[in-house]
Parts: C-alpha cells; structure tokens; sequence
C-alpha cells in the first residue's frame, strides 16, 4: 500500500442539541497520514436523515474526489441521531467507507432512545453497518473493503494517536471553526 495514499476524513462539529437545526460536517483530505492537502464541508440536519446524501454530495462534487481511495468516519452519526447509510455512501461515491469508534457502543441502549424517539427505522440503519469489529485500539465498520485493507489503512493513517490522522484533523478543524479554538484532541 502506498504511504501517500489520498484517504478523507469526516467528522461533524460541535453543536448544541437543543438550539441548533444543522450542523457542519468537515473532511480533511489527507496524503497517508501525514500531509493535509485540502479541507472540504457540508451541512446536515441536527437528528435528521440526510447526513446520507449531504455526505456524498460533498465527496462527489469536490475536486479531489478523484484522488480519494478511501473514507474514515467518525462514528456513524452526526448532529446526535442523523444516522450515515454506510453502505449507500459506499454506493454513491464508489469508495471504501470506514467507521472509526472510539469505544464500543451500548447498542441495546442506543435502540432504546431511538424508540423513545420515535426515530426506530434508524435502528435499521445501525444494524446494516454490521456489528463494530474490534482493530487495536478502536473498534471498526466498514463497506467496500476487507478487515485485512481495512487494518493496513490504520496502520498507514494512525500516526499520532489510535485515531487516523484524517479523523483527528477534521475533529480539530471542526472545533475551531465552531468554538473558536480547538479543545483537546481527538
């Protein structure tokens, strides 16, 4: 695998759940795990359902979309509940899709404030990204790609934490634009 690989990677911003309606989605473009070579964005519905298309959208239109190999996500939701259609975002852009979890979620309590929601066909979403299979020290769903690609690409982008560097810049990135300053790391 080439170690200037062009890999993206999404995470959503901070945002407050009880005021704001959207919440802007930052992908950073990256050369392996090591070079940064562009920033891209988009909005999406705070608990909505078009994190999906806005995603791809963004991927699609972008003009380094033909250099991109590979998607890292942070987590398969932004804005709280818009839950991301892995595999229709693998469909629509061509391209692997990694989601990258820090720690393994409660799934069981997850569905149940889904239903208390009223949201309960995301719970279908969540169950067709598969179960997160454990890679070092995150866990890992993914479409378009083997675990065995998929523990390469880690390996390749993991440079200053467990988390894929294109994660961890499009999280700082994401911080600073809403808080004014990035807060911690990723």
């Amino acid at each position: 695998m080439k170690k200037e690989l062009r890999i993206l990677g999404i995470d959503d911003c901070p945002f407050n759940k009880f005021r704001d309606k959207k919440v802007k989605v930052i992908g950073a473009f990256f050369r392996g795990g090591n070079f940064i070579d562009g920033v891209m964005s988009a909005e999406a519905d705070v608990d909505g359902t078009n994190s999906t298309a806005r995603i791809a959208a963004m991927i699609n239109r972008s003009r380094f979309r033909p250099q991109i190999q590979a998607v890292f996500i942070d987590g398969i939701a932004v804005g709280g509940f818009n839950i991301i259609d892995i595999e229709s975002l693998h469909k629509n852009t061509k391209l692997p899709v990694i989601v990258v979890i820090r720690r393994l979620p409660d799934l069981k309590k997850i569905h149940l404030t889904l239903r208390k929601l009223g949201m309960e066909k995301k719970i279908a979403l969540l169950e067709k990204a598969g179960e997160p299979v454990k890679m070092g020290k995150i866990y890992v769903q993914y479409k378009g790609i083997n675990g065995e690609k998929v523990q390469e690409l880690l390996k390749l982008t993991c440079t200053h934490s467990f988390i894929p560097e294109p994660i961890r810049v499009a999280h700082l990135i994401g911080q600073g634009i809403t808080l004014g300053e990035s807060r911690g790391s990723a």
